[in-house]
């Protein structure tokens, strides 16, 4: 988590002179986030197992069109939506982790959504040149990171870090 803390630190100045929310609604974003983790993850899970029986469907179809056709099928646009799905079950368990941290307002829950953060801002990225969804693909995961990035930056001095316990 060291690197993460690193990019945490380069990050933090961006979002510093941004505007604040009123204090009605950071509290209410403190309070309801646990939640929201929680369903976050139970969508991701649910969407990774739906779209790994489509994506199995559809392999099979694409393998048995390319042997009658004589075209092939190499496989990477396959190998990218597994990588995909995979992720998505990552990052269901990174919001599963989160949400204990977030409930008691510890900075690991804070550290967590950052992470998947960060890993939703890579797939995005990467699915752009792996799975040929082009630009419009990477401008909307920069900018739906840039939002959780605020939100996130917004609510950071909310959650404390963990304090050793007494003996």
């Amino acid at each position: 988590m060291g690197a993460l803390k690193s990019l945490e630190d380069q990050l933090a100045p961006l979002f510093k002179d941004l505007p604040e929310l009123p204090k009605g609604f950071k509290d209410a974003l403190v309070q309801y986030w646990p939640y929201i983790a929680l369903a976050l993850g139970v969508l991701q899970l649910l969407a990774a197992i739906g779209l790994f029986g489509l994506v199995t469907a559809a392999s099979a179809v694409i393998t048995y069109a390319g042997y009658v056709t004589g075209t092939g099928y190499t496989g990477l646009g396959l190998i990218a939506a597994y990588a995909g799905i995979a992720l998505l079950v990552v990052d269901a368990v990174i919001f599963f982790m989160a949400f204990s941290p977030l409930t008691k307002k510890l900075k690991r829950g804070w550290d967590l959504l950052f992470l998947s953060t960060i890993i939703n801002l890579v797939y995005g990225v990467s699915q752009a040149f792996i799975g040929y969804r082009g630009v419009g693909s990477v401008l909307s995961s920069l900018v739906g990171t840039a939002i959780g990035l605020y939100l996130l930056f917004l609510i950071r001095d909310c959650y404390a870090v963990k304090s050793a316990k007494k003996a």
